[in-house]
């Protein structure tokens, strides 16, 4: 069950760019966070930001004795992986970067949508692309291709520390996805990285409303002491 304080967390990560999120994480040491080939592709995707904790899904590339269509039936299968996600979640699925098969097609978007899941998020492509519009779910994908799955991919577990995008992913993790793609923040790190995200768009804001005024950016962007102190007492005013 989600707290009041994730409540409050999340809510406030909704205002906070990945773009932002990419900097202060990088301020924090971490350079590998943003998943690549993972673009919005669905207008639920386009039109807003999602955060949520991650549900992970793995992929290898295909085994012909094992990535097969009467897999799908197993009770390891993306289709028993959805029944396991919890409403609020982000499904990030490790298709190996695979364009040229759909790891997920319109039925199990529809299902996840039933579930309360909240985003899809890939490196891989969807497939059924007219479906999955239609479901209204939040998709980041590489791009979509018609083959199915099981011709270039085998479906292995959940909730296992995965690689999507370059990005090592573990269970849990926090995405923040929205038009520049999607971004994670290390479980461990929540609190402080969304504290200091906070702050940096309150900065930026500032600054922004300091250069549609005319001011030069030497000194400004990044604030020096002299603008530092002229933010500081904007705070204490606001």
């Amino acid at each position: 069950m989600t707290s009041p304080q994730e409540v409050k967390t999340f809510e406030a990560l909704t205002r906070v760019t990945t773009a932002t999120l990419t900097t202060v994480l990088l301020k924090k040491g971490l350079r590998n966070v943003w998943i690549r080939g993972a673009s919005p592709i669905t207008p639920g995707a386009k039109g807003k930001r999602v955060v949520g904790r991650a549900f992970t899904v793995r992929f290898v590339p295909a085994r012909e004795d094992l990535a097969t269509p009467e897999s799908w039936s197993s009770p390891k299968s993306t289709r028993a992986a959805i029944e396991q996600m919890s409403a609020g979640c982000i499904a990030v699925v490790d298709a190996n970067g695979v364009k040229d098969a759909g790891f997920w097609g319109d039925i199990l978007c529809a299902r996840m949508v039933q579930r309360g899941v909240a985003a899809l998020v890939s490196d891989g492509a969807v497939r059924d692309i007219t479906g999955v519009l239609s479901t209204g779910l939040a998709v980041w994908a590489g791009g979509t291709a018609a083959p199915p799955s099981v011709a270039r991919l085998t479906f292995v577990d959940w909730q296992q520390p995965i690689g999507c995008g370059g990005v090592a992913v573990f269970p849990d993790d926090v995405i923040v996805a929205d038009q520049d793609g999607a971004v994670l923040i290390p479980a461990a790190l929540l609190d402080e990285v969304t504290a200091l995200a906070v702050e940096q768009e309150r900065l930026e804001g500032w600054i922004m409303g300091e250069v549609e005024a005319g001011a030069s950016l030497p000194g400004l962007y990044p604030p020096g002491a002299e603008h530092r102190a002229r933010y500081e007492a904007h705070k204490r005013r606001s």
